[in-house]
C-alpha cells in the first residue's frame, strides 16, 4: 500500500509540473519517512549524494556531450548534409534521403539527438523548402532523423541504461550499430516512396557531376576519423566505453580547433552546456535512486516479478505489454527520466522471462526514440516547429508514416533478436 501511495504522489508531482529529479526525490523521501522515519531519510540522502554519482562509467556522459557541442561549433553537419546531398541527389526524394544519411552520421559522432534535430534543422530544410518540399514532410524527416542519435553510437540512453541495468556499456554500444544501420535503411526506403507516390510534397533529386562528388568526399572525412575515435576503438576492444568518449571529446576539440573555429567563448559556451545537461542528469540519477531505494524497502519489486512470473501468458505476451507501457511513457516523459525510473522495476521481469537485458536495453531505447516525436511531449517536433516559426501541430500531422515505420522496426527488432546480439557477439 505505501508503495502504491508513493507512486501516486510521483505521478501527481510530475503532473504538477515538478521536474522529474526533484519529484522522485520527494515522492521517495516521503516514502521512506513513512517506512522508517526520519533517521531513514536522512541515512539514505546522504549515502546517495555520493554513490549516485560513484560510478566511474558516467564519466563517459558528459564527455559524449562535450563531443557532441565541439562537432557544433566545428559546423560538420552543415558540410554532411552538403556532401550526401551531392551523393544520393538523383534519388527521388533526393534531399530527404540526405537528411537521414546526414542526421545518422551526426548521431554517430555526436548522440545527442535534440542537438541532431537542431543542427539539421539549420543545414537542411532551408534547401529542403528551397526545392519545394512540403514543411510538413520536411520538418516530419528532420524530426525523426534526429532520433536516431538516441540509438547509434555514441549513444547516451544506452550509456545510462547500462550504468543502471549493470550491464556492459561497451556491448551495449556496439548492439545499437545494426539496428541503426536497419533505420536509416527503413527511412530512406519510405522517403523514396513517398516521392514517388507523392512527388508534390517530396519533389524528385536532382543529379550532380561526379567532379561536385568527389570534392565532396573530403567533406566525410572529419566524420570518419570520430567514427574510428569512437566506434572502432570499442569494437576492437583498443578502449573502454569511458577512454573512448574521452578519446571522441579530444578528436572533435582538435578538429573545431584546426578549422579555426573554437574560440575562448565558444569553449566556455560548451563547457558550460556539457556541465549544465551532466548536472541535470545527475540529479535525475540522484532522485531515482532515492525513490527505487524506496520502492525496494518495500519488496514492491519483489512482489511484482513474482506476480508476473505467476501469470499464465507467454514472455513475448508480457514484453509486449511491457512496451507498450514504454511507448506510452514515451509520449510524456523524458527519455532519460523513463529509462532511470522503471528499469530497476521492469528489468528483474525480463530477465526472469528469460530475455537477454542487452537486447532488452536497445528495445527499450529504441521505443522510447518514438516518444521523442509523438504528441503530447514530442521534444525533436517542438525543436522543428521552433526552427522553423510554424504551429508545432503542422510538423505533427507529417509524423505518421515515421512513427508507423519506426513502430515496424521495434516489432521486426523483438522479433528478431539476433538482429541485436550478433554484432556485440563478435566484439
Amino acid at each position: 500500500m505505501i508503495a502504491i501511495l508513493g507512486s501516486l504522489l510521483l505521478v501527481l508531482l510530475l503532473m504538477t509540473g515538478m521536474p522529474v529529479a526533484f519529484a522522485m526525490a520527494v515522492s521517495g523521501a516521503a516514502g521512506l519517512f513513512a517506512v522508517g522515519g526520519l533517521d531513514l531519510v536522512m541515512g539514505m540522502i546522504k549515502s546517495s549524494t555520493v554513490s549516485s554519482v560513484s560510478s566511474y562509467e558516467l564519466i563517459t556522459i558528459p564527455m559524449f556531450i562535450l563531443m557532441a557541442e565541439f562537432i557544433i561549433i566545428s559546423r560538420i553537419a552543415d558540410e554532411l548534409f552538403d556532401a550526401t546531398a551531392v551523393w544520393v541527389g538523383r534519388l527521388p526524394g533526393g534531399l530527404g534521403v540526405a537528411v537521414v544519411l546526414a542526421g545518422a552520421f551526426f548521431g554517430a559522432i555526436s548522440g545527442s539527438s535534440t542537438a541532431s534535430a537542431a543542427t539539421l534543422s539549420s543545414a537542411s530544410l532551408p534547401a529542403m523548402l528551397r526545392q519545394g518540399y512540403s514543411l510538413r514532410f520536411a520538418g516530419a524527416m528532420v524530426a525523426v532523423t534526429g532520433t536516431l542519435a538516441i540509438l547509434i553510437p555514441p549513444s547516451i540512453a544506452l550509456v545510462i541504461y547500462g550504468i543502471i541495468a549493470d550491464v556492459s556499456v561497451g556491448k551495449l554500444l556496439i548492439a545499437g550499430v545494426v539496428p541503426g544501420f536497419l533505420s536509416v535503411l527503413a527511412l530512406v526506403t519510405l522517403i523514396v516512396c513517398i516521392s514517388l507516390l507523392r512527388p508534390q510534397a517530396v519533389p524528385p533529386g536532382q543529379p550532380a557531376p561526379w567532379s561536385a562528388k568527389l570534392r565532396a568526399l573530403r567533406l566525410t572525412l572529419p566524420m570518419l576519423v570520430l567514427l574510428g575515435a569512437v566506434t572502432g576503438v570499442l569494437y576492437t576492444g583498443i578502449a573502454t566505453p569511458t577512454e573512448a568518449s574521452a578519446v571522441g571529446a579530444s578528436a572533435a576539440m582538435a578538429l573545431a580547433v584546426l578549422r579555426g573555429r573554437l574560440s575562448l567563448r565558444a569553449a566556455r559556451d560548451a563547457l558550460f552546456n556539457t556541465a549544465r545537461i551532466s548536472c541535470m542528469i545527475a540529479f535525475i540519477i540522484l532522485g531515482a535512486q532515492i525513490f527505487g531505494y524506496f520502492f525496494t524497502l518495500t519488496q514492491a519489486t519483489t512482489a511484482i516479478v513474482a506476480w508476473v512470473g505467476g501469470l499464465d501468458v507467454p514472455p513475448y505476451g508480457v514484453m509486449l505489454v511491457i512496451l507498450v507501457i514504454y511507448l506510452i511513457l514515451g509520449c510524456f516523459l523524458d527519455q532519460v527520466a523513463i529509462l532511470i525510473l522503471t528499469v530497476p522495476v521492469i528489468l528483474p521481469i525480463v530477465t526472469q522471462l528469460g530475455f537477454d537485458p542487452v537486447w532488452f536495453g536497445v528495445l527499450v531505447v529504441m521505443t522510447a526514440e518514438i516518444g521523442m516525436i509523438t504528441p503530447p511531449m514530442g521534444i525533436n517536433v517542438f525543436v522543428v516547429a521552433r526552427y522553423t516559426g510554424r504551429p508545432v501541430h503542422e510538423i505533427f500531422a507529417g509524423i505518421v508514416p515515421f512513427f508507423l515505420c519506426m513502430l515496424a522496426m521495434v516489432i521486426l527488432l523483438g522479433l528478431v533478436p539476433e538482429i541485436i546480439l550478433w554484432l556485440p557477439g563478435r566484439m
